[in-house]
Protein backbone atom coordinates (compact mmCIF):
# COMPACT_ATOMS: atom_id res chain seq x y z
CA UNK A 1 0.00 0.00 0.00
CA UNK A 2 2.84 2.40 0.67
CA UNK A 3 3.11 2.60 -3.34
CA UNK A 4 0.02 4.32 -3.27
CA UNK A 5 1.32 7.52 -1.40
CA UNK A 6 4.37 7.60 -3.14
CA UNK A 7 3.58 7.59 -6.42
CA UNK A 8 0.33 10.06 -5.77
CA UNK A 9 2.74 12.14 -4.28
CA UNK A 10 5.43 11.99 -7.32
CA UNK A 11 2.94 12.37 -10.11
CA UNK A 12 1.70 15.43 -8.43
CA UNK A 13 5.49 16.84 -7.84
CA UNK A 14 6.37 16.19 -11.11
CA UNK A 15 3.85 18.26 -12.83
CA UNK A 16 3.34 20.74 -10.42
CA UNK A 17 7.42 21.17 -11.20
CA UNK A 18 6.77 21.66 -14.85
CA UNK A 19 4.06 23.37 -14.17
CA UNK A 20 6.49 25.75 -12.79
CA UNK A 21 9.11 26.00 -15.14
CA UNK A 22 6.60 26.80 -17.71
CA UNK A 23 5.47 29.53 -15.82
CA UNK A 24 9.31 30.82 -15.33
CA UNK A 25 10.58 30.43 -18.61
CA UNK A 26 6.99 31.23 -20.79
CA UNK A 27 7.04 31.28 -24.24
CA UNK A 28 10.93 32.20 -24.80
CA UNK A 29 11.42 28.10 -24.53
CA UNK A 30 10.01 28.10 -27.87
CA UNK A 31 11.46 30.82 -29.89
CA UNK A 32 13.64 28.22 -31.77
CA UNK A 33 12.82 24.40 -32.42
CA UNK A 34 14.82 22.33 -30.28
CA UNK A 35 15.35 18.62 -30.22
CA UNK A 36 13.07 18.44 -27.21
CA UNK A 37 10.91 21.45 -27.05
CA UNK A 38 9.16 21.82 -30.81
CA UNK A 39 6.52 24.47 -31.53
CA UNK A 40 4.89 21.76 -33.06
CA UNK A 41 4.46 19.84 -29.54
CA UNK A 42 3.15 23.17 -28.35
CA UNK A 43 0.57 23.75 -30.90
CA UNK A 44 -0.46 20.58 -30.07
CA UNK A 45 -0.97 20.75 -26.47
CA UNK A 46 -2.59 24.25 -27.37
CA UNK A 47 -5.22 22.84 -29.29
CA UNK A 48 -5.87 19.80 -26.77
CA UNK A 49 -6.57 22.78 -24.19
CA UNK A 50 -8.54 24.28 -26.90
CA UNK A 51 -10.71 21.10 -26.82
CA UNK A 52 -10.71 20.03 -23.44
CA UNK A 53 -9.96 23.33 -21.02
CA UNK A 54 -8.87 22.50 -17.37
CA UNK A 55 -9.36 18.58 -18.06
CA UNK A 56 -6.26 18.46 -20.08
CA UNK A 57 -4.34 18.49 -17.00
CA UNK A 58 -6.21 15.25 -16.17
CA UNK A 59 -6.59 13.36 -19.51
CA UNK A 60 -3.28 14.59 -20.80
CA UNK A 61 -1.27 11.61 -18.46
CA UNK A 62 -3.12 9.40 -20.46
CA UNK A 63 -1.57 10.89 -23.99
CA UNK A 64 1.84 10.61 -24.72
CA UNK A 65 3.78 13.51 -25.71
CA UNK A 66 0.80 15.98 -24.67
CA UNK A 67 1.17 14.80 -21.15
CA UNK A 68 4.93 16.14 -21.31
CA UNK A 69 3.72 19.28 -22.01
CA UNK A 70 0.43 19.80 -20.80
CA UNK A 71 1.75 21.40 -17.62
CA UNK A 72 3.99 23.11 -19.05
CA UNK A 73 1.87 25.15 -21.28
CA UNK A 74 -0.19 25.80 -18.75
CA UNK A 75 2.56 27.53 -16.54
CA UNK A 76 3.56 29.01 -19.88
CA UNK A 77 -0.31 30.16 -20.66
CA UNK A 78 -2.61 31.70 -18.21
CA UNK A 79 -4.01 28.92 -16.56
CA UNK A 80 -4.22 30.04 -12.37
CA UNK A 81 -1.52 27.59 -10.33
CA UNK A 82 -5.21 26.91 -7.90
CA UNK A 83 -7.12 25.70 -11.01
CA UNK A 84 -3.78 23.91 -12.57
CA UNK A 85 -3.23 21.85 -8.55
CA UNK A 86 -6.68 21.01 -8.85
CA UNK A 87 -6.37 19.10 -11.88
CA UNK A 88 -3.25 17.49 -11.52
CA UNK A 89 -4.12 16.40 -8.12
CA UNK A 90 -7.35 14.52 -9.91
CA UNK A 91 -5.13 13.32 -12.78
CA UNK A 92 -2.73 11.62 -10.62
CA UNK A 93 -5.10 9.93 -8.45
CA UNK A 94 -6.94 8.83 -11.58
CA UNK A 95 -3.44 7.47 -13.20
CA UNK A 96 -1.55 5.94 -10.31
CA UNK A 97 -4.79 3.98 -8.96
CA UNK A 98 -5.65 2.83 -12.85
CA UNK A 99 -2.03 1.94 -13.44
CA UNK A 100 -1.79 0.09 -9.72
CA UNK A 101 -5.25 -1.66 -10.75
CA UNK A 102 -4.84 -2.69 -13.38
CA UNK A 103 -1.13 -3.93 -12.83
CA UNK A 104 -2.51 -5.67 -9.55
CA UNK A 105 -4.81 -7.28 -11.80
CA UNK A 106 -3.32 -8.54 -14.77
CA UNK A 107 -0.38 -9.15 -12.56
CA UNK A 108 -2.39 -11.77 -11.00
CA UNK A 109 -3.49 -13.31 -14.04
CA UNK A 110 -1.82 -16.79 -14.60
CA UNK A 111 -1.14 -16.28 -18.11
CA UNK A 112 1.35 -12.77 -17.29
CA UNK A 113 2.72 -14.84 -14.44
CA UNK A 114 3.91 -17.22 -16.16
CA UNK A 115 4.74 -15.22 -19.30
CA UNK A 116 6.13 -12.15 -17.60
CA UNK A 117 9.30 -11.46 -19.92
CA UNK A 118 7.05 -11.09 -22.94
CA UNK A 119 4.30 -8.73 -20.56
CA UNK A 120 7.47 -6.51 -20.17
CA UNK A 121 8.70 -6.81 -23.79
CA UNK A 122 5.10 -5.87 -24.60
CA UNK A 123 4.63 -3.05 -22.85
CA UNK A 124 8.45 -1.76 -23.72
CA UNK A 125 7.20 -1.66 -27.56
CA UNK A 126 3.82 -0.51 -26.87
CA UNK A 127 5.61 2.92 -25.27
CA UNK A 128 8.07 3.23 -27.68
CA UNK A 129 5.52 3.26 -30.38
CA UNK A 130 4.53 6.50 -30.16
CA UNK A 131 8.21 7.59 -29.82
CA UNK A 132 8.67 5.87 -33.20
CA UNK A 133 5.58 7.59 -34.96
CA UNK A 134 6.58 11.09 -33.90
CA UNK A 135 10.22 10.34 -34.86
CA UNK A 136 9.24 9.18 -38.43
CA UNK A 137 6.79 12.19 -38.90
CA UNK A 138 8.78 14.03 -38.13
CA UNK A 139 11.34 12.36 -40.84
CA UNK A 140 8.42 12.35 -43.72
CA UNK A 141 8.09 16.71 -42.41
CA UNK A 142 11.76 16.77 -42.82
CA UNK A 143 11.50 15.38 -46.54
CA UNK A 144 8.75 17.45 -47.79
CA UNK A 145 10.56 20.27 -46.26
CA UNK A 146 13.75 19.35 -48.66
CA UNK A 147 11.94 18.36 -51.88
CA UNK A 148 9.99 22.12 -51.58
CA UNK A 149 14.02 23.90 -51.05
CA UNK A 150 15.12 21.46 -53.97
CA UNK A 151 12.05 22.56 -56.11
CA UNK A 152 12.64 26.02 -55.13
CA UNK A 153 16.41 25.89 -56.30
CA UNK A 154 15.59 23.78 -59.42
CA UNK A 155 12.93 26.40 -60.46
CA UNK A 156 15.97 29.07 -59.67
CA UNK A 157 18.11 27.36 -61.62
CA UNK A 158 15.70 26.61 -64.68
CA UNK A 159 14.11 30.43 -64.48
CA UNK A 160 18.08 31.41 -64.36
CA UNK A 161 18.96 29.88 -67.84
Amino acid sequence: WITIPVFLTAAVIGDAVNYAIGNRVGTKAFESDTWFLKRKNLRKTEEFYDKYGGKTIVLARFVPIVRTFAPFVAGVGSMRYKDFAFYNVIGAVLWVLSFLGAGFFFGNLPAVKHNFTLVVLAIVVVSVIPVALEIWEGMKEGKAEQTKVDEAKKKGTDSGQ
